[in-house]
């Protein structure tokens, strides 16, 4: 089977640590499991790291170690060639260019509505469809 490359908005991975039973779990450890590929650049792992420090979210201390770890063991990190101002919140900007130097298949968010359908050849959907594409047996 051919790997899926992937890119997780930052609200994705803060979701898997906050519900452990919720689909954003599950698309997570799709990712970095065959055969998805998770994709990430150096601004996408410090957002990750920061936000996953945020005291208002109570992620535990060894949760975000794990987190992060998996990550970087699994992870394929990509070095973006060119910014791009493609979404509607330019904070997001990071994941888009992190999808066009991966070439990944989807980039997958909570807030889509920030991003446009399509990048190239990445769509960008939600943990549900990219669920239902990948895994539809775990799906509730």
């Amino acid at each position: 089977m051919l790997a899926l490359r992937l890119v997780l908005d930052t609200n994705v991975v803060v979701s898997a640590a906050l519900k452990p039973d919720g689909l954003q779990r599950t698309t997570f450890l799709l990712a970095i499991t065959k055969p998805g590929r998770l994709y990430v650049s150096a601004p996408i792992l410090e957002e990750y790291r920061d936000v996953l420090s945020r005291p208002e979210l109570s992620i535990r201390r060894g949760l975000r170690l794990q987190l992060m770890q998996l990550i970087r063991n699994h992870g394929h990190l990509v070095v973006p060639s060119r910014r791009l101002e493609v979404t509607s919140d330019p904070d997001d900007n990071i994941f888009v260019e992190c999808a066009d130097a991966a070439r990944a298949d989807y980039l997958v968010t909570g807030n889509r509505r920030h991003f446009p359908p399509f990048w190239k050849n990445t769509k960008i959907i939600t943990p549900r469809e990219f669920i239902s594409l990948a895994a539809p047996h775990l799906i509730r």
